[in-house]
């Protein structure tokens, strides 16, 4: 849907998908955001739109804030902001004791009731979803990087952005599906308060994979806003 409009590239984070899953290096979202703009730097690209769900959201809070000479805009979905994460399961994921079990017994039956959560509609929740989502902690690998990531997790990467959040220039639009029961509504709301002039739209009939549940209303807002920027 965005493809007709933009060069789109989907980038896979370093210790998820097929990406490499290098056990010392750092997976916190400020570090991400580093390996972002080595990334972008690689292929020879200037300034671009950046769109990002959930972590990925919190990733371009802090790219904005750091390199706003390299965006246009700045489109969060669902995302994680200030203090409001980590949340459960994430949060016990980071206990020793209770990681190591959970590497030991994850199962896909498990997996599978907490996707569909994530979810508004639930019959969206096919086999090649669920099986798309699942095939990168199937391997002890997998699920080391996985736990790597959960344990590198920490909310003072996005709370010591505050004061230079809202002094962000950056054009901003925040979406949220607000069956969310991961993350809050007051975490969409508050960057929407603090962020000048950031737009926030805001559908009943998604939950946090609201790029799932709702494709043609996301891609609707974000093509409606990006259009108004250069690029």
């Amino acid at each position: 849907m965005l493809t007709p409009h933009y060069d789109v590239i989907a980038v896979d984070l370093l210790g998820c998908g097929a990406s490499d899953k290098e056990p010392l290096m750092s997976y916190a979202i400020k570090d991400h955001a580093l390996y972002l703009k080595e990334f972008v730097e690689s292929l020879g690209i200037k300034r671009f739109h950046f769109v990002g769900h959930d972590l990925g959201g919190g990733m371009g809070q802090i790219f904005a804030v750091d390199h706003p000479e390299m965006l246009y805009d700045l489109t969060m979905i669902n995302t994680v902001a200030y203090d409001f994460w980590p949340v459960q399961p994430i949060i016990a994921m980071r206990t020793p004791i209770i990681r190591q079990l959970l590497m030991g017994a994850c199962d896909f039956g498990a997996f599978r009731i907490l996707m569909k959560k994530a979810l508004y509609h639930k019959e969206k929740a096919t086999p090649e979803f669920l099986d798309g989502l699942w095939e990168p902690v199937q391997t002890p690998e997998g699920r080391k990087a996985f736990m790597h990531f959960a344990r590198c997790l920490d909310n003072h990467d996005l709370t010591e952005i505050d004061e230079d959040l809202r002094a962000l220039r950056i054009p901003s639009l925040i979406l949220r599906g607000d069956a969310d029961p991961f993350l809050s509504a007051a975490s969409s709301e508050k960057l929407h308060a603090e962020i000048p002039g950031s737009c926030l739209e805001r559908i009943r009939t998604g939950s946090h994979f609201l790029m799932e549940d709702e494709p043609e209303w996301v891609a609707k807002q974000i093509l409606r806003f990006t259009s108004q920027h250069h690029g």
